[in-house]
C-alpha cells in the first residue's frame, strides 16, 4: 500500500482543492511523503489562497489563479532549499488551502443575562443573540495564531471564541449608550455596526475581518415581560368601565355557548350578571343625560330693581330703567328729578343714584336762561 501511494504521489501533477462544505476555513492538501513533482500544475480557485510551508515556516503564498510549479515562481522555497540550479525531482511542502470568501449566519449570544441600568425601570438583566459574518483578510496571521498544524479547519473551532468576545464588547458598549430597554428594537442596526466598529481589531489580530453583525433580539427575564405586558394592557383598556362592560358581555356570551351553562344557577348568575350590567348602563345614561340637561340651560338672568320717579308733583312708577331711559331721552325726566327705589331712605336726585347717572351721560344739560 505505501509503494502504491508513492508512485500516485509521484504522477499525480495537480494540485487543486474542490470541496464544498461551507464551514472549512482551511485544508492542508494530502500528499505522499508531502512530495510534489516540479513542475506539477496548482489551480487556486476564487475565493482561495495556497501557501506553501516548509519545515514549519511559511514560505510562498499563490492568489487565485493557474501556476506550473517551477523554481521561479517559488522564490522563497528555493531560497529556503537551497536550490541554486534548477532540477526536475520532486521536493517536499505543506500546501494550505485557505478559504477566503465570506462566512455568514455564525451564531452568537449571552449564555448568561446581562446586568445593566435603565434609566426608567432601574437595574436589569437581559439576553441577546443575533447573527455575524467574517472572513480572511491575513492567512498568515490566521496560520500563526489560530490554525497551527490543524489540517482541516472549520469555523465550529473558532466560533466559541469569537462568539465570548463579541458578547463581552456588547455588554460594555450597551453600558457606554445607555440606551432605554424599551428603545433598543428601534436601534438593532446601530448596535450591529457600532460593535463591529468595537472590535474590529481584535478580529484583525486573528488575521480575520467582521463584515455584518447583527442583533436579532435583546429580551428581558420572563416576570419582567409579564409586568409589561399588563401595563400594555392597562394602558389599551382606556376606560375601565366600559372594560368591565364588555368583559362581563363575553362570559355571558361564553356560559351560553357550554352545555348547560345558564341552567339552575348558571341561569341564575347570568340574570345577575345582565342586570347589573342594565343598572350601570342606565346609570351612565342618565348621569349623561343630566350632565347634557345641565349644560343646555343657562343661569337665570339677574333683576333689575324697579324705580320710581316724580313727574311734574306726580309720582310714577315703578318702572325699569331701560323705561326711564325712554323718559331722559324725551326730557320727561331730568337730572333733577326726585327718584326712589326698594333700600333708599329717602327720595334723591337721578343724578345723584349710581345706577341712574349713567342715563344722562348723553343728555346736554339744559338751555341757560335769555
Amino acid at each position: 500500500m505505501d509503494l502504491f501511494n508513492k508512485i500516485r504521489g509521484e504522477f499525480i501533477d495537480i494540485i487543486e482543492w474542490t470541496d464544498d462544505s461551507r464551514d472549512t476555513m482551511v485544508y492542508r492538501f494530502e500528499r505522499y511523503n508531502n512530495e510534489i513533482k516540479m513542475g506539477a500544475r496548482l489551480i487556486v480557485r476564487e475565493s482561495q489562497i495556497a501557501v506553501f510551508i516548509n519545515k514549519g515556516k511559511i514560505a510562498d503564498i499563490f492568489e487565485p489563479g493557474d501556476y506550473s510549479l517551477e523554481t521561479d515562481n517559488l522564490p522563497i522555497l528555493s531560497t529556503l532549499q537551497g536550490w541554486k540550479h534548477g532540477f526536475h525531482s520532486p521536493f517536499k511542502a505543506e500546501i494550505y488551502f485557505i478559504n477566503t470568501r465570506r462566512f455568514t449566519d455564525l451564531k452568537w449570544g449571552t449564555k448568561n443575562p446581562i446586568t445593566l441600568r435603565d434609566p426608567e425601570f432601574g437595574p436589569m438583566r437581559i439576553r441577546a443573540f443575533g447573527t455575524y459574518a467574517i472572513r480572511i483578510t491575513n492567512v498568515t496571521s490566521f496560520i500563526k495564531e489560530i490554525v497551527g498544524t490543524d489540517g482541516h479547519f472549520t469555523t465550529n473551532e473558532i466560533t466559541s471564541q469569537l462568539r465570548n468576545l463579541i458578547v463581552s464588547r456588547f455588554a460594555d458598549i450597551l453600558g457606554e449608550t445607555k440606551i432605554p430597554i424599551l428603545d433598543m428594537a428601534a436601534n438593532y442596526d446601530e448596535l450591529g455596526e457600532f460593535i463591529c466598529q468595537k472590535i474590529h481589531d481584535d478580529f484583525l489580530a486573528y488575521g480575520m475581518e467582521i463584515t455584518k453583525m447583527l442583533v436579532e433580539n435583546i429580551s428581558l427575564p420572563t416576570a419582567v415581560e409579564e409586568i409589561l405586558d399588563k401595563r400594555t394592557s392597562m394602558g389599551i383598556m382606556g376606560n375601565l368601565q366600559q372594560y368591565t362592560q364588555f368583559q362581563t358581555a363575553t362570559a355571558i356570551e361564553k356560559a351560553a355557548e357550554n352545555e348547560g351553562g345558564l341552567a339552575g344557577g348558571g341561569m341564575g348568575m347570568g340574570f345577575a350578571m345582565a342586570n347589573q350590567m342594565g343598572q350601570n348602563m342606565q346609570h351612565n345614561q342618565q348621569s349623561q343625560t343630566h350632565s347634557q340637561t345641565s349644560a343646555a340651560v343657562p343661569p337665570p338672568l339677574p333683576q333689575e330693581k324697579p324705580f320710581y320717579v316724580a313727574i311734574n308733583g306726580q309720582q310714577q312708577g315703578p318702572m325699569p330703567i331701560s323705561q326711564l331711559q325712554l323718559l331722559v331721552n324725551n326730557g320727561s325726566v331730568t337730572r333733577e328729578s326726585l327718584v326712589w327705589c326698594e333700600g333708599m331712605s329717602n327720595w334723591e336726585k337721578a343724578s345723584d343714584v349710581e345706577t341712574l347717572s349713567q342715563l344722562f351721560t348723553a343728555t346736554p344739560p339744559p338751555l341757560p336762561p335769555q
